[in-house]
């Protein structure tokens, strides 16, 4: 059994703006009903802030709890303020959501994509009524057939959320899940994309690496660390050795060892590269 939020739960109980908007500003979708989860997502926009949104979903509970949640995320925020949320955004307003649920979250990322590229066009044409009611067609090179997850979907899951591992890529988008054939072509999509990554840190001025690690720290980790009372300082970089002052509460915490290592040094490894080490200075 999955260990669900109160939030999760709540969401899932008692689904917030069900529904459709009939003169909707812009409808997006994402997955398929052949796959097993879709959504739909309607968006009322004025002077560009989101006033309605609606969405109907045929899914699990993570899926409705998900996009329940979206909707009041989105609700009195502006166009480019809504275009930043992440899936990882919707999994932590959630409470979390278990490792195998995580896709839900990715669907709801997804759909909201794809409603914002139809904002602002001339026509928006629903694509329901130009597929004639059938699934919403995939766009780019699909690397499960199974559930038709294509390759720039996983690349952007990855990216979004660290992954690692094929299992974690499954998680995240259900690709691999089925009759597995797929599972060493995205073992490939994972390597090109840290190969890649590396490649990109290697190029680096001393100066371009320091501030890409301050940007990490500032916006990534700080942040985190603030909401809980503490806080984290940039003291000094030696190649890969990067030495920092935990600050505020997280100065004098018993678990300070482990909010470096298995917090901070995490993110700066998924953003960085995987031969980075974190140091305190006391």
């Amino acid at each position: 059994m999955w260990d669900y939020s109160e939030k999760v739960m709540d969401h899932y109980r008692n689904p917030r703006n069900v529904g459709a908007i009939d003169d909707a500003d812009a409808v997006g979708v994402a997955g398929s009903l052949t796959c097993g989860d879709q959504l739909k997502i309607y968006l009322k926009i004025e002077n560009n802030i989101v006033t309605d949104a609606k969405f109907q979903t045929f899914g699990c509970g993570s899926a409705v709890a998900s996009s329940s949640i979206l909707t009041e995320m989105i609700i009195g925020k502006t166009v480019e303020e809504v275009k930043k949320i992440t899936n990882k955004d919707i999994a932590d307003e959630l409470g979390g959501l278990p490792p195998e649920k995580m896709h839900c979250s990715v669907m709801g990322y997804e759909a909201l994509e794809d409603a914002l590229k139809n904002f602002n066009k001339e026509e928006y044409v629903d694509l329901d009524d130009l597929l004639g009611k059938k699934p919403q067609e995939q766009k780019g090179k699909i690397i499960c057939t199974c559930f038709q997850i294509t390759e720039d979907l996983i690349w952007d899951a990855i990216k979004q959320n660290g992954l690692k591992t094929v299992d974690e890529v499954t998680n995240y988008t259900k690709a691999g899940g089925a009759c597995g054939k797929c599972k060493s072509i995205i073992q490939d999509v994972i390597d090109t994309y840290y190969n890649k990554q590396q490649a990109e840190v290697d190029k680096l001025t001393p100066t371009q690496w320091i501030l890409k690690v301050n940007n990490v720290i500032e916006t990534q980790i700080s942040p985190e660390l603030q909401k809980d009372g503490g806080d984290i300082e940039l003291v000094d970089i030696k190649n890969k050795s990067i030495y920092v002052k935990l600050k505020g509460r997280c100065s004098g915490c018993k678990n300070s060892t482990m909010t470096l290592k298995n917090f901070a040094e995490k993110v700066l490894k998924d953003s960085l590269g995987t031969d980075i080490t974190l140091i305190e200075v006391k």
